[in-house]
């Protein structure tokens, strides 16, 4: 049987770092990161991932800021709200839940937010850093695979990974930091020829599609890491189930290492959204550091 990844264990620790790092962040600089959420309407789904949110930022010694908005907020309504978190110092992180109402442009928001503060990482800037291997902050997800990754690889240099899917949010960020780390990258999608066969050399698989148990056990390799970030609601028996986008039951005898749905890469993204945070508020603390040295530079002494 394969080795589960324990997102709920993993995140826990991860989360502990970041408690550790932001007290000494308190106690070296008398600052504490904070993290705006803004909510726009009522989405039950939505509500419970930013109930979550707050949660783990408490437990990491983050402040959290809620602003919820009616569901029929308009785009200047929204857009004030956000241009009020960019200007504020004692914010670090803003993050404004998607999906966003119909009325309301995604993609002018999130463009909006103060690249600094993009605790998702979805800004085009965060986005072109991210491609051209420049220092960035990284969407939460990806980064939480990642660090499930290199659990069980302690070098993925040279390995050949398969993400499935080629969204803004999980596959193409995926895809550049397996690149990142040297592994060889294949990413298929809907128009892809012959998925089951790509799928097969692969020693890393990471579905993300939305579509539930695609992935099934003669998709995958003997021996290789299977990473599921679907998360699919499906009745079974006349009863609600959660599963993701790998078939669990026939994959697991055949890879060595697999996560589950639930307790997988779920947990493990919102504890990457708090140490976003955490990096966020370092950055900002030594871009104002270095504004100070240049415009009060140390005096030059006298010559002569």
């Amino acid at each position: 049987m394969a080795r589960l990844i324990d997102g709920k264990q993993l995140s826990a620790q991860v989360l502990v770092e970041v408690a550790t790092e932001v007290q000494q962040l308190k106690a070296e600089h008398g600052i504490t990161p904070a993290l705006a959420v803004v909510l726009v309407g009522d989405d039950p789904a939505s509500q419970v991932y930013v109930r979550n949110k707050v949660l783990r930022a408490e437990e990491a010694g983050i402040r959290s800021i809620e602003h919820r908005l009616e569901a029929d907020t308009d785009q200047q309504t929204l857009n004030a709200v956000v241009d009020q978190l960019n200007k504020d110092p004692e914010v670090h992180g803003i993050l404004v839940q998607l999906p966003l109402p119909k009325q309301l442009d995604e993609a002018q928001i999130i463009a909006a937010i103060n690249p600094a503060k993009d605790v998702d990482g979805f800004h085009p800037l965060s986005v072109g850093a991210l491609a051209s291997g420049q220092p960035s902050l990284v969407p939460c997800t990806p980064l939480g695979c990642m660090i499930m990754l290199q659990q069980i690889h302690n070098d993925l240099s040279g390995k050949h990974a398969v993400v499935i899917g080629r969204s803004n949010i999980v596959g193409k960020p995926m895809a550049a930091l397996l690149l990142q780390a040297n592994c060889t990258v294949t990413t298929v999608h809907s128009h892809t020829q012959n998925i089951e066969a790509l799928c097969r050399q692969a020693d890393i698989v990471v579905a993300a599609v939305g579509r539930p148990e695609l992935v099934k056990a003669d998709w995958i390799k003997t021996g290789a890491t299977v990473i599921d970030v679907g998360i699919n609601a499906v009745e079974v028996d006349g009863r609600r189930k959660l599963v993701g986008d790998v078939d669990f039951a026939s994959v697991e005898p055949v890879a060595e290492a697999i996560t589950p749905v639930p307790g997988g890469v779920g947990p493990m993204t919102i504890a990457c959204l708090m140490k976003n945070t955490l990096t966020a508020a370092r950055a900002q603390l030594a871009s104002v550091a270095s504004k100070d040295i240049e415009s009060n530079p140390e005096p030059t002494a006298a010559v002569g």
